[in-house]
């Protein structure tokens, strides 16, 4: 049998543009120079890469206007990057992760791979050379194109079960998320052929837990001892904020905090990537709602990294999207006000709202109005019961009360702001590319991102 693990508690300028922006200064209670960190300072031990995937600059200002106030990262405010694929003028995550992995332009549904075919190295894997511990945390499948293109190499972003194969293959300490069906047999209701990677895992010095009480009560990890975690809370993508109460699975806050926990056993230091999946899958479905409340789970995922970088001060937090989705705009429908406040009273997503209608779809107005507080027109409901997908519809609906607009169902290419908290941080002030920031990580170590 697998041990069960504990997290021991943890105590707890933007930029220049096309158009002339200032770059802004951090502001007090970031380190300043009279502290030696910023352009020079102390040695980096630690990384922690954060990544909100689907996360643009609009995102920012209407997670403000919901939350009425400054977010966490708004203090540390550095840079705007571009994040084009090596074929298209909009990145998929495969290409955009890579891009942020290795500093490397590949096709979009490529992992790990440059346009050409040929294995890249990420940051992770350099890191990993130099005899740090390393780990990698998601919502989503932990397999999915983000995190696994920091440790893998397939020539196709779908090929979830060969990804998973390659993170128990490889020297990785830490794999929270979800996902466990791309680690069993077919004959055990998984995706896989013929393996069980949760066997494979046990004797890869693997600890296997499935719930929050599993992370949070049980045995240390010693990394420095060769042992490993791996964390697989739903056989799928973990639930969305807005639901996860109603599940046994932790936050991405807490899969953090406990990934941190682990790793800094290691007294060479680690690399830890976070992904806040869903915000994309949010955007997708132009749920603003949905959005709002995976970027405020992840703004507490951000507290637990920023917290320990605080005490610790020997470790670097770099915070960025991989691209924008859905094209979301501050304002809507020629309003001069931002209402998405009002979000804060929605408690499903949109699909979760569609999936309670019935047969004739009689029920709209008491649906949406159950889970949302708001009071529908008849117009309204009439356009939801006639929609070809409600919950499009629903979250169309949602968005128009809060003023927040929508232009796409896909990613778009805006260029994405970057935060940067810790020794160096200043390093990734200004204008640049996705590729740049991992070749910026691997400069102020002093490693070597090679093909």
């Amino acid at each position: 049998m697998f041990k069960k693990i504990g997290a021991i508690a943890l105590s707890t300028g933007l930029v220049l543009s096309a158009v002339s922006i200032p770059v802004l200064a951090d502001k007090p209670d970031s380190p300043g120079k009279g502290k030696g960190w910023g352009k020079g300072g102390k040695k980096i031990e630690n990384v922690i890469y954060m990544i909100p995937d689907g996360f643009s600059p609009d995102y920012a200002s209407n997670y403000r206007a919901y939350k009425g106030e400054e977010a966490v990262w708004d203090n540390h405010l550095k840079g705007l990057y571009t994040t084009h694929s090596a074929n298209s003028d909009i990145t998929d995550s495969a290409a955009a992760g890579t891009a942020m992995a290795t500093g490397e332009k590949t096709n979009n549904g490529v992992i790990g791979l440059d346009a050409e075919g040929n294995e890249l190295t990420s940051i992770l894997d350099a890191m990993e050379k130099k005899g740090k511990s390393s780990g990698l945390v998601a919502t989503s499948t932990i397999t999915h194109a983000t995190p696994a293109s920091f440790v893998a190499n397939v020539d196709d972003r779908n090929n979830q079960t060969e990804i998973a194969r390659q993170y128990i293959a490889s020297e990785v300490d830490v794999l929270l998320g979800g996902g466990k069906n791309m680690f069993l047999p077919e004959a055990e209701g998984g995706n896989q052929k013929e393996l069980n990677l949760l066997e494979e895992a046990e004797d890869a010095n693997f600890t296997y837990v499935e719930t929050r009480d599993q992370l949070e009560d049980g045995t240390d990890i010693d990394v420095e001892d060769g042992e490993k975690l791996l964390g697989l809370f739903a056989d799928d993508a973990l639930a969305p904020e807005l639901h996860r109460g109603e599940t046994e699975e932790p936050s991405i806050a807490e899969m953090t905090e406990a990934s941190i926990d682990v790793l800094n056993e290691d007294k060479d230091g680690f690399f830890l990537m976070v992904e806040g999946s869903q915000i994309d899958w949010a955007g997708h479905d132009n749920d603003a709602a949905w959005a709002m409340s995976d970027v405020e789970a992840f703004e507490e995922a951000v507290k637990v990294a920023l917290d320990f970088a605080k005490k610790d001060r020997k470790t670097l937090v770099v915070v960025g999207g991989d691209h924008d989705t859905g094209g979301m705009t501050t304002g809507s429908n020629g309003s001069m006000e931002v209402n998405a406040d009002i979000l804060q009273e929605v408690t499903a997503t949109g699909d979760h709202m569609a999936a309670q209608l019935n047969q004739d779809r009689s029920n709209v107005k008491e649906v949406v109005e159950e889970y949302t507080n708001l009071t529908l027109t008849e117009e309204e409901v009439q356009t939801i019961k006639d929609a070809s997908e409600p919950s499009i519809a629903i979250n169309q609906v949602v968005s128009d009360y809060a003023n927040v607009g929508w232009t796409s169902l896909n990613h778009t290419g805006a260029d994405i702001q970057l935060y940067a908290y810790g020794p160096k941080s200043d390093e990734f002030s200004g204008f640049y590319d996705n590729t740049d920031i991992p070749k910026k990580i691997a400069d102020i170590l002093k490693l070597k991102l090679d093909k």
